[in-house]
């Protein structure tokens, strides 16, 4: 798989998003403290991000910082894949 670029990650998680979600996702908007999803969907999140783009989310890495929004995604992806910031994407 090649490594994705930052505005394809941007828009195929805001797609994911709104089509689970069944609703029009800000891309800042923090999905979890919008009480938007519950557990199960965080896992789903986590496989989505995992099968989509080729990466491997390490169990020190589920924070929620980095799942909270379309641009929180897009950073850790990017970052991820090599193509993001050198900082983790929280930092």
């Amino acid at each position: 798989m090649s490594t994705p670029e930052p505005h394809e990650v941007r828009e195929q998680t805001r797609q994911y998003l709104t089509s689970s979600l069944s609703r029009q996702i800000g891309d800042d908007e923090d999905i979890f403290a919008a009480g938007f999803v519950n557990s199960l969907f965080a896992a789903q999140l986590v496989m989505f991000v995992e099968s989509r783009f080729g990466i491997e989310v390490e169990n020190n890495e589920l924070e929620l910082a980095y799942f909270s929004s379309v641009n929180a995604l897009t950073d850790f992806v990017t970052y991820k894949a090599g193509k993001g910031r050198a900082a983790q994407p929280c930092d």
